[in-house]
């Protein structure tokens, strides 16, 4: 069993009040997967910051790791570059020590987060996010707003997913988003001019899951294990894509020592 893996299982089997134990002194932050596991040193989301708002601020669901909390506070302040623009709205992080969240399968761990997507009007004006309303492929979605309708802000929220993959806080391991979101995102940056590497990383962290909603009402984001978080408890439980620096430096045979 490698470190990381027995950390988790005996921070999992401790209980959250009882991690780092003596025998797991290094254990901080996110331990365990992200399904089954518990938080340590949790940093809390400010109710409102530039460009970002809580959809439910008085909650206990507002924690995560302060790499993520930090990516959304960057993302916050990228995507809000006009004063006027609607911020993000950010919905269920985690709960304060982790550990099982009511809803969710996963947001165990501190490295996940709800986040709605941006929207207009039929017509083209900025709105708030009117709340979890269903995109469909032409981008429209149903809302309890005046004419009943609002339409998916393409621009600002493949704007939000490009903050997301920039953020010098936190790689992204998954976006989890409706194939349909998907594609009209990635169809708008292509005809956006944006560079082919980016374009390449949009298009493998982007997912639409096979075991849950298929999130055509939000993405869901998920941080991944920085190097040194990984050799204290953190699991990503998630692919090593070849541009984050512990998959370079799981390759560089000048890292591998032979216990």
């Amino acid at each position: 069993m490698t470190r990381w893996c027995a950390l988790g299982a005996l921070a999992l089997s401790t209980g959250c009040a009882s991690v780092p134990t003596p025998l797991v002194p290094g254990a901080r932050g996110s331990v365990g997967w992200p399904s089954y596991g518990v938080l340590l040193d949790a940093t809390r989301m400010p109710p409102t910051a530039p460009g970002v708002r809580l959809l439910r601020p008085h909650n206990e669901r507002n924690f995560g790791t302060k790499a993520l909390v930090d990516t959304l506070l960057f993302a916050g302040d990228v995507t809000h570059a006009r004063g006027s623009d609607p911020p993000l709205v950010v919905g269920d992080l985690s709960g304060p020590r982790g550990g099982k969240l009511k809803g969710h399968a996963s947001h165990r761990v501190g490295r996940d987060v709800d986040l709605l997507f941006f929207y207009t009007t039929p017509a083209g004006v900025p709105l708030l996010a009117p709340g979890f309303v269903k995109v469909g492929p032409d981008g429209l979605a149903e809302a309890a707003v005046p004419g009943g309708f609002v339409r998916l802000d393409v621009p600002r929220t493949w704007a939000l997913a490009k903050a997301l993959l920039g953020s010098p806080h936190a790689d992204v391991e998954w976006l989890f988003v409706a194939e349909w979101v998907e594609a009209l995102l990635l169809e708008h940056a292509r005809a956006a001019g944006e560079p082919d590497h980016l374009l390449y990383r949009a298009a493998n962290v982007m997912h639409q899951p096979k075991d849950s909603a298929a999130h055509d009402d939000h993405f869901h984001l998920r941080i991944a294990c920085a190097p040194d978080e990984e050799m204290s408890g953190c699991v990503s439980g998630g692919p090593d894509w070849p541009w984050r620096p512990v998959a370079a430096l799981r390759d560089d045979p000048a890292t591998l020592v032979d216990d």
